[in-house]
């Protein structure tokens, strides 16, 4: 089903490179937060449609979090984190890896913030005090991380998924192969806290659970999306980002076709598709109560023959229904 858009704009002042990661704040379908490869991290108000703050790495930056209303940290290609307060607009490096900050992600249940790095480790960092509290080696690179409750799930080259609690870090709760064929491109975990989504490069999607039991774990499955057909050729386009609607446990993911599609992962449907964007989705991000819905486009240089000139990096603010991405329940 395609659904024209009731409102959608795009954001003034967007990044001037290619967008890394939306974020929006906690609570809140207002402030979103934008990292991008011309080394900079910017705060919108995507209510009034302007850019609040920016502040910048020495090289690009790769993700971004909130750990509340008024902080944010990120890491990128610099090797070093940040921490900048929206009030005092002050920044500070927290602390720094021997290779890229790939991914940082906020850790409410332990208020701490956790970075993964291309140097195969993940660390452990207390926003009080700015301390690392720990490293702890993954075994290669991490490509992406998603933290569900007091876990976290880790995607790394070599298609390898850990599971950790972060309350204790002494042991790695579970190894996985992905059950995807192909890298890992992104993982987020349902707000139930009963599993994750993986996407790879190659237009792959896979719904996982974390309960071992050999019942839950039957109901694991992969389905193939984000690919075109023409001229009787498929072409297959990596699926770059995921978002979950925080209360309906449906998510949308992000392809470089540049399509946004909707999905019920329980019941196994799509449940629409947006028009189709001028160049690749590269980060998704729902807002607070899930009424928005924050779509991040940008080229990325994975062609021989990259178009020129460049399509322009745009952010697009989209207003959602229940009717898109609420699941369908059939009467069975």
């Amino acid at each position: 089903m395609l659904i024209k858009s009731q409102t959608e704009y795009k954001i003034k002042s967007p990044p001037e490179d290619a967008i890394s990661s939306v974020k929006f704040g906690p609570n809140t379908n207002q402030f979103l937060l934008v990292s991008s490869w011309d080394s900079s991290v910017r705060l919108y108000d995507v209510t009034t449609n302007n850019l609040r703050h920016k502040y910048s790495h020495e090289a690009p930056v790769l993700d971004c979090c909130f750990t509340d209303a008024v902080h944010s940290y990120s890491g990128g290609l610099d090797n070093i984190l940040k921490t900048f307060d929206f009030n005092t607009t002050s920044e500070s490096t927290v602390g720094t890896h021997s290779n890229a900050i790939r991914c940082v992600e906020y850790c409410s249940e332990v208020n701490g913030i956790i970075t993964g790095s291309w140097d195969h480790h993940l660390k452990l960092w207390d926003p009080r005090t700015s301390l690392c509290n720990g490293s702890y080696n993954q075994g290669d690179k991490v490509y992406t991380m998603s933290v569900c409750g007091e876990k976290i799930v880790v995607g790394t080259a070599g298609r390898k998924i850990l599971v950790w609690d972060i309350r204790n870090m002494a042991y790695t709760l579970q190894k996985r192969e992905s059950s995807l064929k192909y890298q890992t491109r992104a993982i987020r975990c349902f707000p139930n806290k009963q599993g994750f989504v993986l996407s790879s490069i190659e237009g792959r999607v896979a719904v996982e659970y974390l309960d071992t039991n050999p019942e839950i774990q039957k109901k694991k499955y992969a389905f193939k999306c984000h690919r075109i057909k023409e001229d009787g050729l498929e072409k297959i386009y990596p699926v770059n980002a995921i978002s979950f609607h925080p209360t309906h446990n449906t998510f949308a993911t992000g392809g470089s076709d540049g399509y946004v599609n909707i999905w019920d992962g329980f019941n196994k449907k799509r449940l629409c598709q947006f028009h189709q964007y001028h160049t690749s989705v590269t980060s998704l991000s729902f807002s607070h109560n899930g009424s928005i819905l924050a779509i991040a486009c940008s080229y990325f240089l994975n062609e021989d023959n990259p178009p020129t000139p460049l399509p322009e990096d745009t952010i697009y603010i989209r207003t959602v229904t229940d009717q898109e991405t609420k699941p369908k329940f059939s009467a069975s």
